[in-house]
């Protein structure tokens, strides 16, 4: 059964931190080599935030989060995690991750499987 479930989003001021979670299946995590963020603001486009590869632990991020959000991983655990910190106002959007397989980890078409997505709120 392919599953991706989000959590971890809500509401904050700016320069806070949240960590968000994604608990992926047992056969999500087995059929897929990448697993990623993105996210999606009211009225813009969804956009890649940072992935990384399972196997390899290899790490990526978008320009606008780098030194800021931290993605990982507990295999153990099927569960991908990013640290948000220092989140400013533009950092609100629904928050998507998403599993998939080898390719550009920044293209949401190499990406076979979405969660339903996090609200992340973030207030100035």
């Amino acid at each position: 059964q392919v599953q991706l479930v989000e959590s971890g989003g809500g509401s904050v001021q700016a320069g806070r931190s949240l960590r968000l979670s994604c608990v992926a299946s047992e056969y999500t995590y087995m059929v897929t080599t990448c697993m990623g963020w993105f996210r999606q603001a009211a009225g813009k486009e969804r956009e890649a935030v940072a992935a990384i590869y399972t196997g390899t632990g290899s790490t990526y991020y978008a320009d606008s989060v780098k030194g800021r959000f931290t993605i990982s991983q507990d295999n153990a655990k099927n569960t991908v995690y990013l640290q948000m910190n220092s989140l400013e106002p533009e950092d609100t959007a629904m928050y998507y991750c998403a599993g998939g397989g080898g390719g550009v980890w920044y293209a949401p078409t190499l990406y076979n499987y979405w969660g339903q997505g996090t609200q992340v709120t973030v207030s100035s």
